[in-house]
C-alpha cells in the first residue's frame, strides 16, 4: 500500500498516519517436496527464531507467573476434575513448571497430553512457549506434539510459522500424519488462501494420504466462501467417490454458493438429487434457495420453495424470515414486509438487528428517510445495538437523498458511538462527495480511511478514478491509477474504462488507445462499454476509420454492440458527412 499512500499523500494532502502502518505482513510458506513437502530449512529456522523472539515477552512473563504461583499448593489431579483439565492457566503454568523441575522429566507422551489440555482452553500463545521451553530443556517432540505447535501457529494466524515447523518435522525425520496435514489446511482455509490449502491437499492425496471427511468438509466450505462453485461441485463429487457421504451441511454450503454465483438452475439440480438420495432439507437449504430466488427476481419460485417449507412441517427462522423482508423491502412493499414482522411475532420470533436493516433500506428506496431514521431510534429502544452496516444503510439513504450534510453527521456519530466505519462505508461517503463535486471532502475520508486502517480494494479505488476523472483531475486519476497497477490490486476492465473514458474527454486519444491496447497482455477483454468510449472518443478526434476497424473488431473478443454503440456510429457518421458536405461546399 506504499505507492497509494504516497498518492494520497501528494494528491489529498498530509497524511494521518506512517505509511508502516500500512505494510502488508509476509510470511514464507513452504515448498513442496520429496515425501511431501519440504520448505527451506534456513528460512524455517529464521521463521521460528522471528517468531519466538516476538513471544520474549510472553515467555518472560510466562515465568514470571510461574515463579510467583509456584509457592500454591495444587494437584494435578483434584477432586472432581480429569487429570489433565485444569480450573485456570495459572493452575497449568505450575503443573508445568512441576513437570520440568522433576528429573527425570516424564516422556513427550506426557507433555503432549498437557499441552493438548492447554491447547482446549484456547491459550495457543503459551502453548508456543511451553514447546520452545521444552525443546530448550532437550524434549525430543514427536508428531503429536509438533503437529499441536503447527495447530497452534495456525490458531494465531501464523500458517507460515506452521510450514516452518513442518520444515523441522521433516528434518528430524519425523513422518507428517494427516492430522498435521489437515491443520494446515485449516489454518490457511482460515487464512482465505484456498488456493494454497487446494494445492497441499492435491499433494496428500498423491502421496498416499488418506484425508478425512473433516479436511473435504474445511475445503468445501472454504472454496464455496471464496465463491468457487465448480471446485465445490467437484470436492462434493470426490467426497462421494472416495467413499463418504456428504451432509445436509455440505449440500447446504454448495447450494448456497451456487445461488450467490446465480446459477440457480444448478443449485435446484443439486436440491432434487439430495431428496432423491433419501438427505432432507432443512431450514438453511431452504432459505439458501429462496434468497438466491429473490435476488434473481424470481419471486413466483421463492414462493413455491416457502410453501414446500410449510407443507413439509419445516419451521422458518429469523434467517429465513429476513430474506423475505429483504426482498419485500427492495420490491417496496413495506407494508406487507410490517406485516411480516406481526407474523414473527405471533411464532415467538423477535426480529433482530438484520430485519430492522431491512426495513430501514426499504425506506431509504423510497427517500422515506425520516421514517428510516424512526426503525433505527426504535431499533435503538428495543435494545438492539445497529452495527455498521445498518449505519451504512442509513448514510447510503441521505447521500441518495442528497442530504449530504447529514449523512457525514451520522458518520461522526458513529465513530463517536465506538463503531468502526468499513471499506464500504467510506466507498459511498466518497462517490457521493465527488458526485457534488466536494473533491477536497471525498480525499478528506480516503485519508481517514487509510488512517483507520482499513485497505482500499479495487472497488474503491475505482470509485476514486471515476470521480478525479469527472472532476477534472485527471493528472491525479493517471497517478493513483499507476500506483494501484503498482500495488498488486487487480485492475478489472471497470478501473479500465473509467480511465479510458477520462483519456478521451481529455482529448488524450493516444494515451486512451496505448491503455485500450494493453487490456488483453493484462487479461482483460473489452466490453462494449470500453469499446463505445474508445470508438467515440476517436470520432471526436476525427479518426472515423480507426473507430470503424475497432468496431468491426469487436466480434474478435466475442462482444456484441448493443443500441448505444451503434448510436454513437450513426451519429459519428452523419456529423461527418455532414462537415464533408460543408466543406466541398
Amino acid at each position: 500500500m506504499y505507492k497509494l499512500f504516497n498518492w494520497c499523500l501528494a494528491c489529498c494532502g498530509a497524511p494521518l498516519i506512517s505509511s508502516s502502518a500500512l505494510a502488508f505482513p509476509s510470511q514464507d510458506m513452504g515448498k513442496l517436496v520429496s515425501s511431501l513437502i519440504l520448505p527451506s530449512l534456513v528460512n524455517a529456522g529464521r521463521n521460528l527464531s522471528t517468531f519466538h523472539s516476538s513471544f520474549s515477552s510472553s515467555v518472560n512473563l510466562f515465568a514470571t507467573r510461574v515463579e510467583a504461583l509456584s509457592k500454591k499448593s495444587i494437584s494435578v489431579g483434584g477432586k472432581g476434575k480429569k487429570d489433565d483439565g485444569f480450573d485456570s492457566v495459572d493452575d497449568a503454568l505450575i503443573v508445568f513448571n512441576k513437570m520440568i523441575g522433576n528429573y527425570p522429566m516424564p516422556s513427550v507422551v506426557e507433555f503432549t497430553k498437557f499441552l493438548a489440555a492447554v491447547v482446549r482452553m484456547r491459550h495457543y500463545d503459551i502453548v508456543v512457549s511451553m514447546c520452545r521451553r521444552m525443546e530448550l530443556l532437550g524434549v525430543s517432540h514427536n508428531v503429536y506434539s509438533l503437529s499441536i505447535l503447527i495447530n497452534c501457529f495456525c490458531q494465531l494466524g501464523r500458517v507460515g510459522f506452521g510450514y516452518s515447523v513442518l520444515g523441522k518435522m521433516i528434518k528430524l525425520g519425523v513422518e507428517p500424519s494427516v492430522v498435521t496435514l489437515s491443520t494446515l489446511i485449516n489454518g490457511l482455509c482460515k487464512q482465505s488462501k484456498i488456493s494454497q490449502a487446494v494445492s497441499l491437499f492435491d499433494k496428500m492425496v498423491e502421496k498416499g494420504y488418506q484425508p478425512n471427511l473433516i479436511v473435504y468438509s474445511t475445503l468445501l466450505n472454504g472454496l464455496c466462501k471464496i465463491g468457487s462453485s465448480d471446485q465445490a461441485v467437484r470436492f462434493l463429487r470426490m467426497m462421494e467417490g472416495r467413499g463418504f457421504k456428504p451432509n445436509i451441511v455440505a449440500y447446504s454450503t454448495v447450494i448456497d454458493c451456487l445461488c450467490k454465483n446465480g446459477l440457480l438452475e444448478e443449485a435446484l439440480h443439486l436440491f432434487s438429487e439430495l431428496k432423491v438420495k433419501g438427505i432432507k432439507p432443512n431450514t438453511v437449504t431452504y432459505s439458501c434457495l429462496i434468497h438466491g430466488m429473490c435476488n434473481s427476481g424470481q419471486q413466483k419460485e421463492a414462493t413455491r420453495l416457502l410453501n414446500e417449507m410449510v407443507d413439509k412441517n419445516i419451521s422458518l427462522d429469523i434467517f429465513t424470515y429476513n430474506i423475505l423482508m429483504d426482498a419485500l423491502c427492495k420490491e417496496g412493499m413495506i407494508f406487507e414486509a410490517l406485516n411480516m414482522v406481526d407474523t414473527m411475532r405471533k411464532q415467538g420470533i423477535e426480529p433482530n438487528v438484520v430485519s430492522y436493516t431491512a426495513l430501514m433500506n426499504g425506506h431509504c428506496l423510497q427517500n422515506k428517510m425520516d421514517k428510516a431514521r424512526r426503525v433505527l431510534q426504535l431499533m435503538i429502544e428495543k435494545g438492539f445495538a445497529p452495527n455498521i452496516v445498518s449505519y451504512s444503510t442509513m448514510i447510503n439513504g441521505y447521500c441518495k437523498a442528497k442530504r449530504l450534510d447529514e449523512a457525514a453527521e451520522l458518520f461522526h456519530e458513529i465513530s463517536q458511538k465506538g463503531q468502526t466505519p468499513n471499506i464500504v462505508t467510506y466507498s459511498i461517503l466518497i462517490q457521493s462527495m465527488f458526485q457534488v463535486g466536494r473533491v477536497s471532502t471525498a480525499c478528506e475520508f480516503f485519508r481517514k480511511m487509510l488512517a483507520s486502517g482499513q485497505v482500499p480494494d479495487i472497488v474503491t479505488c475505482s470509485i476514486l478514478l471515476d470521480g478525479l476523472c469527472k472532476t477534472g483531475k485527471l493528472e491525479e486519476a493517471l497517478k493513483l491509477f499507476q500506483a494501484v497497477r503498482s500495488n498488486g490490486l487487480k485492475l478489472t476492465i471497470v478501473s479500465y474504462s473509467i480511465m479510458i473514458d477520462g483519456l478521451c474527454k481529455a482529448g488524450h486519444v493516444e494515451v486512451a488507445k496505448e491503455l485500450f491496447n494493453k487490456l488483453l497482455e493484462n487479461g482483460l477483454k473489452p466490453n462494449v462499454y470500453t469499446y463505445t468510449i474508445m470508438i467515440n472518443g476517436l470520432h471526436k478526434e476525427r479518426l472515423p476509420d480507426e473507430a470503424y476497424q475497432l468496431f468491426k473488431s469487436m466480434g474478435d473478443n466475442d462482444c456484441v454492440p448493443d443500441w448505444c454503440c451503434y448510436n454513437v456510429m450513426i451519429g459519428a457518421s452523419s456529423k461527418q458527412l455532414y462537415l464533408e458536405g460543408n466543406t466541398s461546399s
